[in-house]
């Protein structure tokens, strides 16, 4: 598990939307917005990249910049995690099931592919026992377009990781258009974060690079 801080909630700003989001039934949100990834696809064209395993990287970048996304319920405490690795979905084609494989986030994208491809393709189990809090989840579904998607919800109130998914691209107006999803915990994020996250990642996929 990585390095992590327990927050002393006395002191702490969220203190009081912590309190009340984390009794809610369903104490996350989710969001739907398009990304640009015109200058994003030419680029994983021309490295030969895996484009699920670049936007995995990309996004778990974002992430890991915005505070809010770094923490986590832990034994009773609130965390706040120094760095939060990857979790993703790799479709087994030939059974057409998924397994999830988790990788440690690298800050080279070229280095992340690689040892996320080799993992993904050598893991034999679906499932490999419950993921740790200090990852991000990932379920791309490049299959279908889509305007709105819904999760999977365990009844876990402190499940406080966060969910990122993205469908099938379009071309518009000369534009490659993708529908990306964020899902977050209201006690530790707020809309402005979300947004923040967003801007974040269209930056990075105007700029792509290892």
């Amino acid at each position: 598990m990585n390095n992590y801080r327990i927050i002393d909630e006395s002191a702490w700003k969220r203190r009081v939307h912590c309190s009340v989001f984390r009794n809610y039934i369903e104490p996350a949100f989710c969001v739907t917005f398009e990304a640009d990834i015109t200058r994003f696809l030419q680029y994983v064209r021309q490295k030969q990249y895996s484009l699920t395993l670049s936007l995995v990287h990309t996004a778990a970048k974002c992430a890991n910049e915005i505070e809010e996304f770094r923490y986590r319920f832990l034994d009773g405490n609130i965390v706040l995690f120094d760095k939060i690795d990857t979790a993703f979905t790799w479709l087994d084609k030939q059974t057409e099931l998924f397994k999830v494989v988790r990788v440690p986030f690298l800050s080279s994208l070229g280095e992340y592919i690689a040892i996320a491809k080799e993992t993904a393709e050598k893991q034999r189990a679906y499932f490999t026992g419950p993921l740790e809090n200090d990852v991000f989840q990932f379920s791309p579904l490049p299959w279908l377009s889509y305007t709105h998607i819904s999760h999977t919800v365990s009844g876990k109130r402190d499940a406080a990781t966060p969910l990122f998914d993205w469908g099938r691209y379009r071309e518009c107006g000369g534009k490659i258009l993708l529908p990306f999803t964020v899902q977050v915990h209201h006690s530790f994020a707020d809309g402005l974060h979300v947004a923040k996250f967003a801007q974040k990642l269209q930056t990075a996929l105007d700029t792509p690079g290892d």
